[in-house]
């Protein structure tokens, strides 16, 4: 059975083009936000497995969305990656530190690199 995934990144284009790939490779996403507050509604709804946060959402923090989302998961079995056009070297300290389960670039968005991650081999 396929992952059922959930994304949340402000940049519309973005959230198409890495469903539209993610589907193609497999993945279910069965729902997309641009917000934390649309994040944590959806979330909430749709019990995923897995949940993809953009570091920077807009004017708000992936860090503290990826810390929301942990708390209300507490009793369910979603993971958070975090994503970023960013590099990972550039939040290595906040990355540690979150919750999150790994990191990925957006560049290197695939099912595969999501699968490294929730099997713990991020390389």
């Amino acid at each position: 059975m396929a992952l059922r995934a959930v994304i949340v990144d402000d940049n519309g284009s973005f959230l198409a083009a890495a469903q539209g790939l993610l589907e193609q490779e497999g993945l279910d996403v069965v729902g997309v936000a641009s917000t934390a507050t649309e994040a944590l509604e959806v979330v909430e709804e749709l019990e995923p497995d897995l949940v993809l946060v953009d570091i920077m959402l807009g004017t708000e923090s992936g860090f503290e969305l990826t810390r929301r989302l942990v708390e209300l998961d507490s009793g369910r079995a979603s993971t958070v990656i975090l994503i970023s056009t960013h590099s990972e070297s550039d939040f290595v300290d906040m990355i540690a530190e979150s919750p999150a389960r790994g990191f990925l670039p957006k560049s290197d968005l695939s099912v595969d690199a999501i699968h490294r991650i929730l099997a713990g081999h991020p390389d």
